[in-house]
């Protein structure tokens, strides 16, 4: 191959998946689908690019998504539009636009693209289930919420996984806490590090959520924003922890998880996997947002949501050795050595009659198309061949167990293949695949 032929390969930090990986995320997308729908839930749609400001405003400037991550260009137009860079934003500007009755409640399945270093779990282009309320503040929704999140871990098999629960207070408290935040790290400015020796006048919080050891070791004794909650926003937390103990769901307190978004108040969340490494452990979290829908030009609405990474939650899958890969069986492989034309259309009949079928192309041998059948982990054969298309007859073959091949009318094909189905002489055990590592 000569060096000015270039390989076709999908661009840095992205991943192609492929059947049948495919089938596992299918299947997760509709397993989350069912259950949060049954709590009232509705799939909403939009645009993967929205108006930069939809972001700049509900994300805060002086993020690191903002700053560093968010994909921004301009169009023939002259408008500046940004790559969704997470799910809630969207969500929340579809709501200030088209004002549909509350409490509205929301559930979405979308990529999100942030520029950022690959690493295992982590993508330029990922993706995110997740859930957004709007128009309650009951801090039983907050309770509602979290629990969705954990119920869609818990069956997958998810077993070793912690909720980190803390509450960021409101415009009430939190600015109060902040000062005595931002003069308590002004003492210890030297043994920051670099990053937030400079900027953490700006955003003291931001701080705390620092992974880097000096940071840590430098607010080990901060003070805590629980510590300094009004009687409000600690009411609210109470009754989160409470609310979460009644329903079973165990959660643990975590001073440092002060999100990362301006738009976050009260109540903050994130599930964390003891099976990951602890750079890229997060599996999943949210949080209430009073003030987002305010800050996108609608009317004092409450919030509440969470996402879910689709890619971190199979890695932690992988990690457990859980909810593994398994491609759909087909029922039948029609297998056609008289020209194609019988195969053609026995295959759309058994279709029709609700059967999975496939079947050989381009003429090959019958050698050829049995061994294809095998691969394809059909449960029964199907073959037509001269004398069966001159009799108007099918012979049934059973690939996956013992069974006895057997003739039937061609009338009758589609019933005697599931009665093979039914009696167990066509073996159905759907193919398992363990996914390849793709860090």
């Amino acid at each position: 191959m000569s060096d000015d032929v270039t390989v076709a390969r999908a661009p840095s930090g992205t991943h192609d998946v492929l059947a049948p990986e495919s089938a596992r995320w299918e299947l997760l997308v509709a397993r989350f689908a069912r259950q949060v729908e049954r709590a009232g839930y509705g799939l909403a749609h939009t645009p993967i690019f929205e108006d930069a400001r939809v972001f700049r405003r509900g994300m805060g400037e002086g993020s690191d998504v903002v700053g560093k991550e968010m994909y921004e260009f301009e169009d023939r137009g002259g408008r500046l539009l940004a790559l969704r860079p997470e799910g809630t934003a969207p969500v929340v500007r579809a709501f200030v636009q088209h004002r549909p009755p509350t409490p509205w409640k929301a559930w979405y399945v979308t990529p999100a693209f942030r520029y950022e270093r690959p690493q295992a779990g982590r993508y330029r282009q990922h993706h995110q289930l997740g859930v957004e309320v709007l128009g309650s503040a009951d801090p039983d929704l907050d309770v509602e919420v979290i629990g969705l999140a954990a119920r869609l871990l818990a069956s997958v098999g998810l077993g070793d996984v912690v909720l980190h629960l803390h509450s960021m207070g409101d415009d009430a408290c939190r600015p109060v806490y902040v000062e005595d935040l931002r003069r308590y790290l002004a003492d210890r400015r030297s043994s920051l590090c670099g990053e937030h020796a400079e900027r953490f006048e700006a955003n003291p919080l931001r701080t705390l959520d620092c992974k880097k050891e000096a940071c840590r070791a430098a607010t080990v004794d901060a003070p805590h924003l629980l510590d300094a909650l009004c009687e409000p926003c600690a009411a609210h937390f109470a009754r989160v922890r409470t609310g979460l103990a009644a329903v079973g769901v165990a959660a643990v307190l975590d001073h440092r998880l002060v999100r990362g978004f301006d738009y976050y108040t009260r109540t903050t969340f994130e599930f964390v996997s003891g099976a990951l490494d602890g750079a890229q452990n997060g599996i999943g979290g949210g949080g209430r947002y009073d003030g987002l829908v305010e800050m996108l030009g609608g009317p004092p609405t409450p919030g509440i949501g969470f996402g879910v990474g689709i890619e971190r939650l199979l890695l932690a899958c992988d990690a457990e050795a859980v909810f593994p890969t398994v491609a759909h069986p087909l029922d039948a492989y029609v297998v056609d050595v008289t020209g194609g034309e019988a195969a053609r259309d026995l295959t759309e009949e058994l279709r029709r009659a609700g059967l999975a079928a496939d079947r050989a192309f381009d003429g090959r041998s019958m050698r050829s198309q049995l061994k294809s059948a095998d691969r394809s982990g059909a449960s029964v054969a199907v073959i037509v061949g001269a004398d069966e298309l001159e009799h108007g007859q099918v012979t049934l073959r059973p690939l996956r167990s013992g069974g006895d091949q057997r003739t039937v009318a061609r009338a009758e094909a589609a019933a005697a293949v599931r009665a093979l189905l039914v009696g167990g002489e066509a073996d159905r055990r759907p193919t398992t695949h363990r996914p390849k590592d793709e860090a």
